[in-house]
């Protein structure tokens, strides 16, 4: 069988987002392996049927010496799994993956970043000159005949000079399965019941989404907040487990922690807001309020425009924009016919899409693209 090996930052985010491309590799004759960042769901990849490798690699770390160690371990994994494609997925295993794959030997690449993250929010000297640095390595160093770029929405090719005739395929998202997020009628309201799911870290609009609570409220609607995630320490942006209970002290505002049944929530909430100024891929969270029939209330930015359409699945407000933000929910709160409306095309949109199935048909074309020799494992062009 030939092999494919998936870099990755972390266990838990192969699970969340990447499970449909595996599922995919292995229906088209692929041996997977992972390589990641090993916590706790390690066992989940290997009922998949792929094979795990400890990875270690801090994604907080962006100093020279840990990218350098890190950089080492990947070359040593490389060689010592010899696969025929490699797959990188964030931005980090992007640029050192890509990097270390080809010093390896490997030709065969699939470059994904998902999203460009706080590289490309933050002004300082040194992310100035990652983000440079990482333009250079994707578009550049490893643009060769055996690579291929896999972004998730439409903005994102173009920051690393990618033209019309560079190997880009657009990927609907991490892909959700219809059946896990079944439409299901709104719950009763009055209140309005509006759910965040996230990384609690500040720049998914943590903060914002508060904020534009209680602004509604103040304008005279029954809204109430309710936040599900964990904070997110190898992300200097975390929001603390401190601050999240100061947060959820206000009326209105809950702070519930992480849940592993996100369908539940969107049964028993009127809508998805994601106030979000990082540089997203398509989120996730959004695709299963919008297979769920939920309205969406979202920033205008690369990803979340991709899913929502302003006043046709939910509404687009400006990033930092609590007053916009604030009157979606009003005009949400007092009218079910529009969140029934909003919520139908939602699904439509969903179902056009941004389906697990609608996924693994893209991957499985990109993957048939390499022409692959499935009698020649670890066979190299």
């Amino acid at each position: 069988m030939p092999k494919l090996l998936y870099l990755i930052t972390e266990d838990w985010f192969f699970v969340s987002h990447f499970l449909p491309m595996a599922r995919a590799a292995r229906a088209a004759g692929f041996q997977v392996v992972v390589a990641t960042r090993v916590r706790d769901h390690a066992d989940r990849i290997t009922a998949e049927g792929c094979r795990v490798v400890p990875l270690e690699n801090e994604r907080r770390s962006f100093g020279p010496f840990a990218a350098l160690a890190a950089f080492a371990r990947m070359v040593r994994i490389v060689r010592e799994e010899r696969p025929d494609i490699v797959h990188c997925i964030a931005l980090r295993m992007v640029v050192l993956g890509g990097l270390a794959a080809r010093f390896a030997g490997v030709e065969r690449l699939v470059l994904a970043p998902t999203g460009l993250g706080h590289l490309w929010i933050d002004d300082g000297l040194k992310e100035r000159l990652a983000s440079l640095f990482a333009r250079l390595v994707v578009g550049r160093w490893l643009r060769r005949p055996g690579t291929r770029y896999l972004f998730e929405n439409f903005d994102d090719p173009a920051e690393f000079g990618l033209a019309a005739d560079a190997p880009v395929t657009i990927v609907p998202g991490a892909g959700v399965d219809s059946a896990e997020f079944p439409p299901a009628p709104e719950p009763p309201a009055p209140p309005l019941k509006v759910a965040v799911v996230a990384r609690m870290i500040w720049p998914k609009g943590i903060a914002e989404a508060v904020e534009a609570v209680k602004r509604a409220r103040a304008l005279g609607a029954a809204v109430e907040l309710d936040l599900y995630g964990s904070p997110d320490p190898s992300n200097r942006r975390t929001c603390t487990e401190a601050e999240l209970q100061v947060l959820s002290a206000a009326s209105g505002i809950r702070w519930q922690g992480r849940t592993t049944d996100v369908a539940r929530v969107w049964r028993e909430h009127h809508v998805a807001m994601l106030l979000t100024w990082y540089r997203e891929g398509v989120p996730r969270s959004l695709i299963e309020a919008a297979a769920a029939g939920r309205p969406v209330v979202t920033t205008n930015v690369p990803g979340c425009r991709d899913l929502v359409h302003d006043g046709v699945e939910g509404f687009l407000v400006p990033p930092h924009d609590i007053e916009v933000a604030a009157q979606a929910l009003v005009r949400l709160a007092g009218d079910a016919a529009l969140r029934q409306r909003l919520g139908r095309a939602a699904h439509a949109r969903f179902e056009e899409r941004f389906t697990e199935e609608a996924v693994r048909r893209t991957v499985t074309a990109l993957y048939a693209s390499f022409g692959v020799d499935k009698a020649a494992p670890g066979a190299q062009t």
